[in-house]
């Protein structure tokens, strides 16, 4: 037996429904009174490969907990049940519920809840127990879906996700093009590009094309005060990316220009740097010398 045969004798049965035909789809969708709903960003994966990449990457066994948002009608959630232990499946709209249970009726261990994903707490529905985020998020609110579970007390250990190609390419820059949202991310995790996904691979197609990619967490290198020093700082400079950050700052911070350049040469930053250019060690350093705070008092008596 080679170890793809062992791979696929582990998985659950595949779903009798298959989900990456539109046809199947539109037929699932026509039986329980769907419609695609733009304000929810309903557009239903029909791309096997693509499916197939986003399960590889999340790396699942029956020792994962596994976390889905937007789980639409389930052609991913059937996927992750077939593979991990245990599956919490979150999807807002009430009509899609109806196909989303029935397709995942012969999975036990998917569990479907039917709420806003920006007011899940995943330590109520996980405790301490390490999960896996692995979903295809809604386009407008990518962002502030990464930001919920990031900055959770109990974060996800790797994410998983299928979002629009561009917020991915802004996701993935590096110093030079960053941007809030990269370093927000970078911060707490360190994101790689799986796949592109044209526009094609969804039912119905978006008018943009798309992306996976993974974000393998890791521990903040700032927490509390200095955390959120650091994102006050950097929102002034990027609110202001075309100047230079001894231009931008000692306003921006009612600083002198004397008191920046000293700053700005503590950290081993020139001044004609602008945000984009720093990089996430840079942000740490710079809020780590930040001269408003004050230093402590050593007792030599």
């Amino acid at each position: 037996m080679t170890d793809k045969d062992t791979e696929r004798a582990a998985l659950g049965p595949p779903s009798r429904l298959d989900l990456t035909d539109p046809r199947v789809v539109r037929d699932l969708m026509k039986r329980h009174n769907i419609e695609a709903q733009k304000s929810f960003s309903q557009h239903w994966l029909a791309d096997r490969d693509v499916l197939d990449a986003i399960v590889q990457a999340a790396e699942l066994t029956r020792a994962d907990t596994v976390l889905e948002v937007g789980a639409g009608m389930g052609v991913l959630t059937v996927e992750l049940g077939r593979r991990a232990g245990r599956v919490v499946a979150v999807e807002i709209e009430r009509e899609v519920m109806r196909a989303l249970r029935e397709v995942t009726k012969p999975y036990p261990t998917i569990e479907i809840y039917n709420t806003d994903l920006l007011k899940i707490n995943p330590t109520e529905y996980f405790g301490e127990t390490p999960y896996k985020l692995v979903a295809n998020l809604p386009y407008a609110i990518t962002a502030l879906t990464l930001r919920h579970f990031l900055e959770a007390a109990h974060p996800p250990t790797r994410i998983v996700i299928l979002i629009q190609r561009e917020v991915a390419e802004r996701i993935l820059a590096q110093p030079g093009e960053m941007s809030l949202l990269a370093l927000s991310v970078q911060f707490y995790s360190t994101p790689r590009l799986i796949t592109r996904v044209p526009a094609r691979s969804f039912v119905p197609p978006p008018q943009v094309d798309s992306a996976v990619i993974e974000l393998a967490s890791h521990p903040p290198p700032l927490t509390g005060e200095a955390r959120a020093r650091l994102f006050a700082i950097a929102k002034l400079a990027f609110a202001q990316r075309r100047k230079q950050l001894h231009n931008v700052l000692p306003q921006a911070l009612h600083m002198s220009a004397a008191q920046v350049g000293a700053w700005l040469a503590a950290a081993g930053i020139t001044p004609d740097r602008r945000a984009q250019t720093l990089s996430v060690a840079e942000w740490v350093r710079l809020t780590e010398l930040d001269p408003r705070i004050p230093k402590p008092v050593t007792d030599e008596g």
